[in-house]
């Protein structure tokens, strides 16, 4: 769990039983995981600067 305390114990207690992850960290998925969140990352970040890019060319 994080280190954030509940507003109240209801969203505590929904937050126990929802089981909502609060941190993703990449490195402890395993590798075709990893890989494709590190392609997500990468493909999102290339077409928001070839869209900026594409822009300002206009």
């Amino acid at each position: 769990m994080s280190d954030k305390k509940p507003i109240n114990d209801a969203m505590e207690h929904m937050s126990k039983i929802e089981e909502i992850p609060t941190d993703v960290n990449l490195r402890k998925l395993p590798k075709p995981l990893r890989y494709f969140g590190y392609f997500m990352i990468g493909f999102f970040t290339l077409s928001i600067l070839f869209i900026m890019i594409a822009n300002l060319l206009k």
